[in-house]
């Protein structure tokens, strides 16, 4: 009978969140810190997370082209990660996409100027 409780109250647990409880927990479980997880804990940060995503998303919708288009793309969250100051946290998971040439030219100057850098710097001791 004990059983039958349990098992209605993970099922009752898994309608209110949409996310795999089995992931979050592999997730949770891949920190050092941690060693247990209460199915409460579990389920609370499943919602938090699912709420999270959905006023990201929303958020992103809304000052984005999504609008526009009717459709949330992945530069509307890229924008609100670096624009917005609640989400900036995920501006190094979110970074705005560039073309593979674009970024090879931005390396290829910033080397140039990095060793330009370094050489003025030489040379200036030098002088002194």
């Amino acid at each position: 009978m004990a059983d039958a409780a349990v098992g209605r109250d993970k099922g009752a647990e898994q309608r209110l969140v949409s996310l795999p409880l089995s992931r979050i927990r592999v997730i949770m479980k891949s920190s050092p810190e941690v060693s247990s997880i209460n199915q409460e804990a579990l389920v609370l940060t499943a919602k938090a997370t699912e709420l999270f995503v959905q006023y990201l998303a929303a958020y992103s919708y809304r000052h984005g082209s999504g609008k526009e288009k009717r459709a949330l793309a992945y530069s509307d969250l890229s924008s609100t990660a670096e624009e917005s100051e609640t989400f900036q946290f995920l501006a190094d998971i979110l970074p705005k996409k560039i073309l593979a040439s674009k970024y090879l030219k931005t390396l290829k100057e910033k080397r140039e100027e990095d060793e330009n850098d370094n050489g003025e710097s030489d040379g200036d001791e030098a002088e002194s």
